[in-house]
């Protein structure tokens, strides 16, 4: 795998200062505008992605976790299991989410599913918490959409699609999928909450009564 300290230059425990500053240094060498000639400014380009990729990485405090510790698991010479790693992120943003912390546990889970985009219940977990903070809408809504594809009955994903889809402004998928909710998980607290911000009250007894019987 990439080593993305290697590719600035400095030592795992470089501080992230040090980071910036080689990074600029590195940068200046390599910036496609230095370049006239179209061969060699293609490839001051790609380098100048690349070094920027490490230097994002390195000065974001979860993505830094998450590279040292694929960086572990890779140098410690056991099998790179992406979706044992997965899990692991998975755990963490789950425990942080329980204890109220959603800033963690968006960046637990938003790691999670970088590792392993196969894991439904990863995507889900990603969608309800973006749900939830301000700005992550639409974060959650490609989550939620790419849990449907491996998990299309679950009805509590189906809640968190409706949710996300008024987040956005979508209110006809966001009604599609209240339905599709209704009628897998009709008791759940948080599906009847969305029936009523869909609909006013006035509203609300015929379109539950409209969504369950269309299902009958």
């Amino acid at each position: 795998m990439t080593n993305y300290y290697e590719i600035l230059g400095v030592g795992r425990d470089a501080s992230e200062e040090a980071i910036k500053v080689r990074f600029r240094a590195l940068a200046r060498d390599a910036h496609p505008d230095r370049f006239t000639d179209a061969a060699k400014k293609a490839e001051a380009e790609s380098r100048f992605q690349v070094l920027t990729e490490a230097m994002n990485v390195l000065t974001n405090v979860q993505r830094r976790k998450a590279h040292d510790f694929d960086l572990d698991k890779t140098q410690g010479g056991a099998a790179f299991d992406p979706a044992a790693i997965a899990k692991t992120y998975l755990a963490m943003g789950v425990k942080a989410y329980r204890d109220g912390d959603l800033a963690t546990a968006f960046n637990q889970f938003d790691l999670s599913v970088h590792h392993w985009k196969k894991d439904a219940k990863a995507l889900h977990y990603l969608a309800l918490v973006c749900s939830r903070i301000p700005g992550k809408a639409r974060r959650g809504v490609e989550a939620v959409e790419a849990a449907l594809k491996l998990d299309p009955e679950n009805g509590a994903v189906h809640r968190e699609a409706s949710r996300l889809y008024l987040q956005v402004g979508l209110r006809t998928k966001a009604e599609r999928h209240l339905q599709e909710a209704l009628s897998r998980i009709p008791d759940d607290g948080d599906v009847q909450k969305l029936a009523t911000e869909l609909r006013p009250p006035s509203e609300n007894k015929g379109f539950l009564g409209g969504l369950f019987g269309r299902k009958g």
